[in-house]
């Protein structure tokens, strides 16, 4: 009897610690540049994998490598120069900013992702300048700050 107990015991033991190793096998597989989790059926991809730059054009995907995220010019230096977008998924533009060599310098505008603009302002090495608006999710206007009477 305790004999069938102990095997009882020992065959317990053996089982769930090889399906606690099974389970840890199968829940992340590993490829050169993704882990993919079986459980939660998700790909984790290399944010390297979804970036490109050509000729001073950086151009950052989403996930899925069709959708652009961000895209702008950079200076040889690789610092943001120029307009700088960001994109929903679905490929609308949700924000646009001007930068010159890594600092935010000129328009800004940012959307809510119905389409409708959140604020506008303008920048100069970096810093706000100018009359800045803000509106809520409907389109009407919430606040306006002049940042050159500040």
């Amino acid at each position: 009897m305790i004999f069938k107990i102990l095997l009882l015991l020992i065959s317990l033991f053996y089982l769930t610690s090889c399906k606690v190793d099974v389970k840890n096998k199968e829940k992340k597989k590993s490829t050169k540049n993704s882990i993919i989790n079986k459980e939660e059926k998700k790909i984790i991809i290399n944010k390297k994998d979804l970036i490109e730059i050509k000729q001073g054009k950086f151009i950052e995907f989403y996930p899925n490598k069709k959708t652009i995220k961000f895209q702008g010019q950079q200076d040889k230096k690789g610092k943001r120069h120029g307009k700088w977008q960001y994109f929903s998924e679905n490929g609308i533009e949700l924000s646009m900013t001007m930068y010159q060599h890594g600092e935010k310098h000129g328009h800004s505008i940012v959307k809510y992702p119905n389409g409708n603009l959140h604020y506008s302002g303008e920048y100069k090495n970096g810093k706000k300048i100018g009359l800045w608006k803000t509106y809520s999710i409907q389109g009407e206007l919430i606040t306006e700050i002049d940042y050159n009477n500040l």
